[in-house]
């Protein structure tokens, strides 16, 4: 629902905080979706340095390393409601670190089971740590597990490109599940499924326990969402380093 006092205020910040998420209504405006999804089809099949897979009809259903080949991301979380909020929940010194694409076009759905979103991309995995473990590599960059205490820092912002319903595999979300890498807040059985319109933006911690199932049969929606996640600030422990960190507040050098 949207408050007239914009998303910094205090009625989005508590649910947040106690159940782990809450949905921004309108977040973006209808040009901005619109040239997201105008940006998404013309980009990701000609830009070799964003991994995507598709579907068997050439749809992109998924994407990493997005920001390579989508710039103007930038202008849509840097600037009006969601940089608001970003700098309520995180701060001034709080940046963009990875950003993904997700999409379930109705010839090739596909479902997730319930999981914690635990990775990080860092610059470099190799050194020895004793906050990050299980090093793997994603589409060429490195990654590793962190550990809860960052994890609480960390905000993730999907940003609705397509209406969502029960007949496009929506995300089901566990409320008081983002408390630590084991919670099980209230439990599975409890879940809320995030039903949404395009230009809302469901913002959620990373250890909120999560899924989506497939789409139904015979459907003829998409459901297309960019993936943000955010850091509180641009510095990690034991000498790791961000794969990337875009500071909320844009930095000019003289």
């Amino acid at each position: 629902m949207y408050e007239p006092n914009g998303y910094s205020h205090p009625n989005f910040l508590e649910p947040l905080e106690r159940q782990g998420f809450v949905v921004l209504r309108q977040a973006i405006g209808e040009a901005q979706v619109s040239e997201l999804l105008k940006f998404c089809s013309a980009r990701f099949d000609s830009e070799s340095q964003t991994a995507v897979a598709h579907s068997r009809t050439g749809h992109v259903v998924a994407a990493r390393n997005v920001l390579d080949v989508l710039p103007e991301l930038n202008d849509v979380w840097r600037h009006g409601h969601i940089a608001d909020f970003l700098r309520r929940v995180l701060g001034a010194e709080s940046g963009l670190v990875r950003v993904l694409y997700f999409d379930k076009p109705p010839e090739r759905s596909w479902g997730l089971p319930w999981h914690k979103d635990q990775a990080i991309a860092v610059r470099d995995n190799s050194p020895p740590s004793q906050y990050f473990s299980r090093p793997t590599l994603k589409a060429g960059v490195p990654h590793v597990i962190a550990p809860d205490e960052l994890l609480r820092k960390m905000l993730t912002l999907r940003i609705h490109l397509d209406e969502v319903t029960d007949e496009n595999g929506p995300l089901r979300v566990v409320p008081e599940s983002h408390l630590s890498s084991q919670s099980e807040g209230i439990g599975l059985g409890c879940h809320e499924t995030i039903l949404a319109q395009p230009g809302d933006v469901l913002a959620m911690r990373p250890l909120v326990t999560h899924s989506s199932g497939a789409s139904q049969p015979g459907t003829t929606r998409h459901r297309r969402i960019v993936h943000l996640e955010f850091a509180a600030s641009s510095t990690l422990p034991d000498g790791f380093h961000w794969h990337r960190f875009i500071p909320l507040v844009e930095t000019n050098v003289v």
